[in-house]
């Protein structure tokens, strides 16, 4: 496999990733946001599906971004009967985001971003390294 398709994959990699890392902040951002209307729907936790795609050109196979998606699943109530998007019965319903969750997955996705950067880091020394042995 020549360099500049290593290079090529990883990007690919980090692009996946830096949309997973977009996502995991939304969630965070919006883990304590509520509904603005009485009885009304808050947030809902989204979560980032990856696929496998070939790229004829390169001949390799690409991770992508196959879907940005609300996660199903119940919201918290938390009684509150004072808050303005409270239910009849004085619930509001709150986003479905565990923040521990997020920060575990927004760990993982670094941790996968830093790896793809450190294999693009290897090839670009690896082409410099034999520019100059070329040169010598």
């Amino acid at each position: 496999m020549d360099l500049s398709r290593s290079m090529k994959i990883a990007a690919a990699g980090l692009d996946a990733q830096a949309t997973r890392l977009k996502t995991v902040s939304e969630n965070l951002a919006n883990a304590s946001s509520t509904a603005n209307t009485p009885g009304g729907l808050p947030y809902r936790r989204k979560a980032v599906t990856f696929a496998n795609v070939l790229d004829r050109a390169l001949e390799a196979r690409l991770v992508k971004v196959a879907k940005v998606e609300e996660v199903p699943g119940n919201f918290e109530r938390r009684y509150d009967p004072t808050h303005p998007a409270a239910d009849k019965d004085g619930y509001v319903l709150t986003p479905n985001v565990n923040p521990l969750l997020e920060l575990m997955d927004m760990r993982e996705a670094q941790r996968s971003y830093q790896a793809n950067l450190n294999v693009i880091d290897a090839a670009k020394t690896m082409i410099s390294r034999t520019l100059d042995l070329l040169h010598s």
